[in-house]
């Protein structure tokens, strides 16, 4: 096996497996630009898991070959009404935000268990009767080395996750809508005296997070598991805040770390029948993603800085 065969095995992995991570992260960059840290990725990833594989088995024999897309939908609305509990919690009664999204971690994960242990009469569900399926690109696989690589053997969600990246990008850099999202964050006296509702706003972000992350979660579930057990979302939420932060709260580097750490998932799974990694003992490469989130969120990646009010509550004529 040369080295282009391994990059074929690696890479393909890599992108389908970041990008829950990229989805997910994406929701946290939104939430904590408007300045309400969000530590419950981990659960929202979990509702959305949960929602989309229930929806996927209960109606697979209704919508056929459209039921994991359909399933993405109700997992982004699962999120938005979960990540409401978080809302309410840190920006209407101005609870801890680290406190409430742990809750909100510990909620998901002790709900959606009973909730299947009550439905299924087990620890997991079934695995799903309609998921997405790995596809080759149409002309962009010909491409001569690139297209190998890039274009063959992944999911359609993998491009998704890329292209919703660039757009959330643009929205949040790029349009007055994301410059009052980014000024609440910063600065939410200076932008209630220009007439922005900081409230309203900071809201905004966190539903926004909620739809990514549950978006995130039913993707990794109908993707890389199939079904919907305790194990099936394990860290994943975690790995997504870290790769937030990795990538400086931005989106773009936001994308680029979970990339990199789904590079590192890759080679937890694949990395034993590979030339270069097979000597490795097995155990140091699946804690490798875990090592890896943790020296990002000890600052191994440099400085980076949060925006400036995000976490603090604000109160209107209050500085």
């Amino acid at each position: 096996m040369d080295f282009f065969q391994v990059l074929q095995i690696i890479i393909p992995s890599m992108i389908f497996l970041a990008a829950p991570l990229i989805f997910t992260a994406l929701g946290g960059v939104y939430s904590e630009r408007s300045g309400v840290v969000n530590i419950g990725l981990e659960g929202l990833m979990v509702i959305g898991a949960f929602s989309s594989v229930v929806f996927n088995l209960t109606f697979a024999d209704t919508f056929g070959a459209l039921t994991p897309w359909l399933s993405l939908l109700v997992a982004i609305a699962a999120g938005v009404i979960f990540s409401i509990l978080h809302a309410v919690a840190s920006i209407t009664f101005k609870a801890d935000h680290t406190v409430s999204g742990v809750a909100l971690n510990f909620l998901a994960v002790g709900l959606s268990l009973f909730l299947v242990k009550i439905m299924y009469d087990k620890g997991e569900t079934d695995r799903v009767a309609e998921g997405f399926h790995k596809v080759d690109i149409p002309l962009l696989k010909d491409i001569p080395v690139i297209g190998p690589l890039f274009f063959t053997d992944a999911y359609y969600t993998s491009y998704v996750a890329i292209a919703v990246a660039v757009l959330a990008w643009y929205v949040l850099f790029n349009t007055p809508f994301g410059l009052r999202l980014r000024s609440v964050g910063e600065h939410p006296m200076a932008a209630d005296t220009m007439g922005i509702n900081v409230t309203k706003m900071r809201y905004i972000g966190v539903l926004i997070s909620g739809g990514f992350g549950g978006f995130g979660g039913a993707v990794f579930a109908l993707t890389v598991t199939g079904y919907f057990g305790h194990t099936t979302i394990s860290g994943q939420g975690f790995m997504a805040l870290a790769a937030m932060i990795f990538g400086k709260w931005h989106p773009i580097g936001a994308l680029g770390a979970a990339l990199f750490f789904g590079f590192a998932q890759s080679l937890s799974i694949v990395g034993s029948g590979l030339p270069f990694f097979k000597e490795i003992p097995n155990v140091y490469l699946l804690i490798a993603p875990y090592v890896l989130t943790i020296l990002a969120l000890t600052g191994f990646i440099g400085r980076a800085d949060a925006p400036k009010a995000s976490g603090l509550h604000y109160e209107k004529g209050k500085r």
